[in-house]
């Protein structure tokens, strides 16, 4: 897969948050986008996912060499972000059998295996919402690190996670994201040492 930005800019109001940022991301590789709170790295990573339009400048996604349409990129994008929705009155059984039958399961793992994976086995059968704050993020990552897309997105992947988390998150990434498309926002070393290629969001101001 291959995503080439072309003078993407972004205002909210009369305040740009970033201005003309021309770069190409393809695969397989790893990117950090970098910056403080506040930068819009979050924002620059939901309009690489096509769930946010540029106030200018353009976008384009090419899969085996073809463009891909606004409407056909939820097949091809997996995303993790701590303030995405999950449904907390299922239980986690029920959430990854309802998530997995829109998306296909990588390496052809079953939930089952998924949830031996993420070491939950013991609450698969409780709602969500009863679940910690760490347990909710291990969740929002295995919906994404184990959909079987070309295009893993992941913002401060590591937020409420302990040390066992992160280990975890690691781990996840060196075995099921080799020959992805990686793209990581994030201001947290721990997050996204393994990419090689930065962007910063303060050279775009």
């Amino acid at each position: 897969m291959k995503i080439s930005l072309d003078q993407i800019s972004k205002r909210f109001q009369r305040h740009w948050i970033f201005k003309e940022i021309s770069y190409e991301f393809s695969t397989p590789g790893a990117y950090a986008i970098l910056g403080p709170n506040g930068s819009g790295k979050s924002t620059l990573l939901r309009i690489v996912a096509g769930m946010q339009a540029p106030s200018k400048g353009k976008l384009h996604h090419v899969m085996n060499g073809n463009a891909l349409e606004q409407n056909q990129l939820f097949a091809h994008v997996s995303f993790c972000a701590p303030g995405m929705d999950i449904v907390e009155e299922l239980t986690l059984r029920e959430f990854l059998d309802f998530h997995f039958s829109f998306k296909k399961p990588l390496n052809g793992l079953t939930v089952k295996e998924i949830i031996h994976i993420t070491g939950l086995q013991q609450s698969a059968e409780k709602p969500i919402g009863d679940y910690s704050s760490g347990m909710k993020q291990r969740v929002k990552l295995a919906q994404a690190v184990f959909s079987d897309t070309p295009l893993l997105l992941l913002d401060e992947p590591c937020s409420n996670l302990d040390q066992q988390g992160v280990e975890q998150y690691r781990s996840w990434i060196e075995t099921y994201a080799q020959n992805r498309l990686v793209i990581v926002a994030s201001n947290d070393l721990r997050e996204y040492d393994f990419c090689k290629e930065r962007i910063r969001i303060e050279d775009y101001k």
